[in-house]
């Protein structure tokens, strides 16, 4: 508690010093749950005085508006569903480096000097056990006949970390067959993330291939029918970047913000919304990376394939 007053009193004493047309107001776009950027944009706000707008949308909304915005950009700090993201601007020059003193046990893998994980979320079966079908145990389950026409799955054109599975999994056979027989088995890809789990939820199918493990881990807690299950296989996992853009007029409140997230209080929140926290002290009440089994992926190699890998 000492260590975090430390940092926070630092933090609040540096926004101080700041003149007030640079405090004003911080802008944040955030690819991911709405109920969690509000909670972190309230709490930055009531710590530190500073308002924040926000503009929550899917990936690719959140792509559109930035590259809108282009000849007059207004985004301060960006947190994307993909560290593609974070790449793909790092080479571009578009990001400020930020180093944060929460970051401490935030695993290597998950930081760089110009971006950090918010959280991460990684890729499971949502199963619904109403379905009348056995619980499957593996990907290959879904393409056994008792799967026949029952399942569903994210659109890789839409959903990177859906992408990113296909390309784990193609890796690990250097063939198409699982999704070959997927496909003979009747599998359908409705659209993104939602709209495959929407189905199973409902009852019309019974099991999403490579569901967002936080979206239907928390369906589950509010009662819905539906079980999250990690393939013994392995998966793939998808950190959320958050990153301070170059041309910000508020750097020092953009660096306070992403501070506050990696905070305690900041990645509680992270927590409650069933992701897991990038710092590896913090409590989850869900499975975590050291509990998973995790595909290899080279994600430059497959990104540099992605249209041959989609096709």
């Amino acid at each position: 508690m000492t260590r975090r007053l430390t940092m926070l009193t630092a933090g609040i004493a540096l926004l101080t010093a700041l003149p007030a047309a640079a405090q004003d107001r911080l802008t944040v776009y955030s690819a991911g749950p709405a109920n969690l950027i509000e909670a972190l944009s309230a709490g930055f706000t009531a710590e530190t005085g500073i308002p924040v707008d926000v503009f929550q949308g899917t990936t690719g909304q959140v792509m559109a508006r930035i590259e809108a915005e282009a000849s007059n950009p207004v985004v301060d700090v960006l947190i994307s569903a993909s560290w593609d993201t974070a790449t793909d601007f790092e080479a571009r020059g578009w990001l400020l480096a930020h180093t944060s003193p929460n970051a401490e046990t935030v695993p290597d893998f998950l930081k760089t000097d110009y971006a950090v994980a918010q959280g991460i979320s990684a890729l499971a079966i949502a199963w619904n056990p109403t379905s009348g079908t056995p619980r499957p145990e593996d990907w290959d389950d879904l393409a056994g006949p008792d799967f026949a026409d029952l399942v569903t799955m994210p659109d890789p054109a839409q959903s990177g970390s859906a992408f990113e599975l296909v390309a784990a999994l193609y890796g690990q056979s250097d063939d198409w067959s699982l999704f070959e027989a997927l496909a003979a088995n009747g599998l359908v890809v409705p659209g993104a993330n939602a709209q495959a789990l929407n189905p199973v939820l409902q009852g019309a199918k019974a099991a999403v291939f490579g569901a967002v493990d936080y979206i239907a881990i928390g369906r589950a807690a509010e009662g819905e029918a539906i079980e999250v299950i990690f393939p013994a296989s392995g998966t793939v996992i998808a950190p959320r970047p958050a990153m301070i853009l170059e041309w910000t007029r508020n750097a020092d409140a953009a660096r306070a913000f992403i501070d506050y997230m990696l905070s305690d209080e900041g990645q509680a929140a992270v927590a409650a919304v069933y992701l897991m926290p990038a710092r590896t002290d913090i409590p989850a009440d869900r499975l975590l990376i050291g509990d998973l089994t995790l595909l290899p992926i080279d994600v430059e190699a497959v990104y540099a394939a992605r249209q041959e890998i989609l096709a």
